[in-house]
């Protein structure tokens, strides 16, 4: 549910509980929003995703937000939540993304006491943003510990006094370091050069003292800002001259002296110094400045005496005002004189003025329209040079490669209003503009507000991590809803959207059950199967199975065929109509008269065996739907014929495509898909089918792939709805494909869901090896098992890979692929994980590979890299918006 944007007023009503199934939870941006949040959030445990930024919710945020087990994005930046932080958010082992700055949160960091859970629990979270709030006492040596996958740390603008603790330099994963704005005390800590990821460190604006540590080997440090501290005096730290990153210097007000060495300015990545405020002396000497990087020098207020330029002098902004060179000039140098500031940077337009009424505003792109508008704050800057283009040029140009890979309906984005807050934060205006008309709809708005708040989109590193505040959007082109309209004020409260989606669920699942018994009644045939005037596949005896009579045998699900249409949709049963044969009989394409392509499957006529399959299909697939299960979508039960007909799957069997047959290349990442969908029709008929139905014949032969490469599962001949005996399992004769079989039901006899399990494990070594498992003697899981060597790159398996899998550097998630396939045929039912486990693990896998785990769409794996790789800073995945957006809808 995301209802971003959308003028929403009122309190959030304890209600919300009733959204039980509900996963993700975005109110952002709502204004309007005000009260508590209510204890009654705890109760949704299905919660991934809780998402409140830009609200006005205020109080004590409440305990039960950590019973959200699941949740792994919580973002409540730009409330008003007072009090304490909950020890409870400790709890939240799969959070990844706790953001709560910007509110009025007070007191000391909780951490674990052996009683009571901790923030130093949270080992899986990778960004703690803290920052512009009111909390105060130490910061507790206990938060950091060496298991930790922190990427942002972010503390700063608080009341935070004591030292630094020594256990920061633990977390050797971190990124971004910012504790600036408190009233830390004490030396910084000498094990913190041991953060050698870190690229953007900021301590300043503290009471630091001692000696300014050496941070030798911190070779990814870009932005180092230690300014306005007590540190003891000392000469320029020789050690920055050998920083290769860095970026950025600034150590204004560090009691700095001595000469700057020149070694300094030959840094290859060297944009801004500003040490203004300090004791440095001596000659300035800049004839080792490398390239064009440098940007501005800036030593306001110390005693340098000389400069020496290169031979190309000098095409960046030295500021040496306050200076002994300038106070014996008898002629002020430029570098003398403060220069004026430039005019802050904007999106320039590409065209001449255009005439727009006197509400809309001009586009960059010359359309008039009512653009969506915001701030964005940008929490760790690496660059201080605002009026420098080539950075907002970049940020533009990844805004709109975002929105168009989101597939979102914008024309352009402008940039105005740049500017560094006293925070040390970079704001600036957003301006996103409609495509193709005047004003965004609501999905437009709710799109584009989604990719803000859930960090879809990702700014250049130099920007560091962000946060968007929108304005409110009252210009809306559809109908009246939630929200204002056409300039209106009007809006709805949170609690009657709510109701209404609630309310509209209820209406719409009674309109869909009406509209399914009227869609059934009108195609349901006029003429009734009665097996007592049956002979041959008709017989009362042939349609009756353990718990069903023939008078009560459910049929209405599927369409009767005659003998006629059925020679006339395959032209007389054509033999260059058959697609496949096997010993149930032929199957034939057929074209309905509405231009549906079907396949026919008839059993040959007088055989048990391929009627009693077949009877079998039409009693199960009758029931039976999803989209990973071949549709039945009828029968022919005349002249002592039984035939089927089937939804065509175009793109065959899985067997085909590995083996080569059918032409059809099965990358890693398709392959995955492939497991994944078959996983999930197979959950479908364990755990959701009533009764529940073991496949007993899981093998490529019986997967089909669609024209996207989704596979269904098909042939159900074997088949065996679950009797529930309370023993787990059922005896029953034998039956499946040798290489596929279950060693366990092979000799006992007793058939569980598992048994599909350990077909399905053995699917997964197939997919990779593209080879059957029985070769030759050799039988693939033992191989597998018996060669594997976790210590090694891909298991040490490369001989085992067909190489049509693609690069072994391609191959993300391998392990953990291969780890699942061997708990599947694990030699005792109860060591294998039941369906719907197997298909989280997938789903886990096709993110790691970069796939979108829910999506159906026919792309290439560049097009799955671009449309649905949704990453945070670094490498975490964290979720998928077009999954978010399709619960939306």
């Amino acid at each position: 549910m995301s209802l971003s944007s959308l003028g929403l007023k009122g309190m959030l009503s304890g209600d919300i509980q009733g959204l039980s199934e509900l996963q993700i939870l975005d109110l952002s941006y709502n204004k309007g929003l005000t009260g508590d949040l209510p204890a009654a959030i705890g109760k949704l445990r299905n919660l991934t995703n809780l998402i409140l930024i830009g609200c006005r919710f205020s109080g004590y945020l409440d305990k039960a937000v950590g019973s959200l087990s699941e949740l792994v994005f919580l973002s409540l930046n730009g409330n008003r939540f007072s009090g304490s932080i909950p020890n409870s958010l400790g709890n939240l082992s799969k959070l990844n993304w706790l953001d709560l700055t910007y509110n009025m949160f007070s007191g000391t960091i909780p951490v674990s006491n052996g009683t009571t859970p901790g923030l130093d629990l949270l080992v899986n979270t990778k960004h703690f943003h803290f920052g512009r709030n009111q909390l105060s006492g130490e910061i507790p040596p206990q938060l950091f510990n060496e298991n930790m996958t922190l990427i942002h740390l972010l503390l700063d603008n608080n009341q935070f006094t004591g030292s630094i603790p020594s256990t920061l330099g633990l977390v050797q994963s971190l990124e971004f370091v910012r504790l600036d704005g408190n009233s830390l005390t004490g030396s910084l800590p000498t094990n913190i050069s041991n953060l050698t990821k870190v690229s953007d460190m900021s301590l300043s604006n503290n009471q630091l003292t001692g000696l300014i540590p050496d941070l030798t080997g911190m070779n990814h440090l870009n932005n180092l800002d230690m300014s306005n501290n007590t540190f003891e005096a000392s000469d320029f730290p020789s050690w920055i001259t050998e920083l290769p990153s860095l970026s950025a210097l600034t150590m204004e007000r560090t009691q700095l002296q001595g000469i700057i060495p020149a070694t300094l300015f030959s840094l290859p990545q060297l944009k801004e110094v500003k040490l203004k405020n300090n004791r440095l002396s001596g000659s300035l000497d800049l004839r080792e400045v490398h390239g064009s990087q440098l940007q501005l020098i800036d030593l306001e207020n110390n005693n340098i005496s000389e400069i020496t330029l290169g031979p190309q002098g000098a095409n960046f902004r030295i500021i040496l005002v306050k200076n002994q060179i300038c106070e014996e000039s008898v002629q002020l140098p430029s570098y003398c004189i403060i220069p004026q500031p430039n005019p802050r940077y904007s999106t320039p337009s590409t065209c001449p003025s255009v005439a727009c009424n006197s509400t809309e505003i001009a586009s960059p792109n010359c359309q008039c329209g009512y653009p969506y508008t915001g701030t964005l704050e940008f929490r760790a800057p690496q660059f201080f040079n605002l009026q420098n283009p080539t950075y907002y040029t970049l940020l533009e140009q990844k805004l709109m490669d975002t929105f168009h890979s989101c597939k979102t309906p914008v024309d352009s984005v402008s940039l105005s209003n740049i500017s560094r807050t006293s925070l040390n934060y970079l704001d600036m205006h957003l301006e996103i503009f409609p495509l193709g008309q005047v004003r965004f709809n609501r999905t437009g708005i709710l799109n584009i507000a989604f990719i803000l708040s859930n960090q879809t989109f990702k700014p250049p590193k130099e920007y560091g991590p962000f946060a968007f505040s929108a304005d409110d959007y009252s210009t809306f082109a559809d109908a009246p809803g939630p929200g204002p309209v056409n300039g209106s004020k009007k809006s709805l409260s949170v609690a009657a959207v709510v109701a209404i989606s609630v309310g509209c669920s209820a209406f719409l699942l009674v309109l869909l059950c009406i509209g399914a018994i009227i869609f059934y009644q009108k195609r349901r045939p006029n003429k009734t199967v009665d097996p007592t005037n049956t002979s041959g596949f008709m017989s009362s005896s042939f349609w009756t199975y353990p718990g069903s009579t023939a008078s009560t045998l459910q049929l209405s699900g599927s369409r009767m065929f005659s003998f006629e249409d059925l020679k006339k949709i395959t032209n007389n049963f054509l033999e260059a109509n058959c697609i496949g044969s096997g010993t149930y009989g032929k199957v034939y394409r057929g074209t309905l008269p509405n231009g549906q392509l079907v396949a026919v499957k008839r059993a040959k006529q007088g055989s048990t065996q391929a009627g009693l399959g077949s009877k079998n299909e039409i009693e199960l697939l009758s029931r039976l739907h999803h989209k990973n299960l071949v549709s039945l979508l009828g029968f022919c039960l005349e002249k002592d014929e039984l035939i089927l007909v089937y939804e065509f799957v175009p793109n065959g069997t899985l067997k085909g495509s590995l083996s080569g047959k059918s032409g059809i290349s099965l990358d890693w990442r398709r392959r995955i898909k492939v497991a994944l969908g078959t996983a999930r029709g197979l959950a479908y008929l364990h755990e959701l089918a009533n009764p529940p139905i073991i496949h007993r014949d899981i093998k490529p032969n019986n997967i089909l792939l669609d024209q996207n490469l989704n596979a269904k599962v098909s042939d159900f001949g074997l088949s065996k709805p679950v009797i529930d005996d309370g023993k787990g399992h059922m005896m029953t004769e034998v039956k499946g494909t040798m290489g596929y079989l279950d060693p366990e039901y092979y000799m006992t006899q007793k058939l569980s869901e598992k048994s599909d399990i350990y077909s399905f494990g053995v699917l997964m070594l197939e997919l990779v090896t593209g080879k059957p498992p029985i070769e030759k003697g050799r039988y693939i899981v033992r191989e597998v098992t018996n060669v594997m060597d976790r210590a090694k790159d891909l298991y040490g398996l490369h001989e085992f890979l067909d190489p049509a899998v693609g690069p072994d550097v391609a191959l993300k998630g391998f392990e953990k692929y291969v780890d699942l396939a061997l708990r599947c045929v694990e030699e005792s039912g109860d060591d294998r994980p039941v369906m719907s486990e197997v298909v989280k693990q997938i789903e886990e896998i096709s993110e790691m590979a970069g796939l979108h785990p829910y999506s159906d769409s026919a792309t290439s794996s560049a097009t799955f890299d671009r449309r649905y790789s949704r990453k945070l800073y670094g490498d975490e995945s964290l979720y998928s918006h077009t999954a978010a957006l399709s619960l939306r809808e």
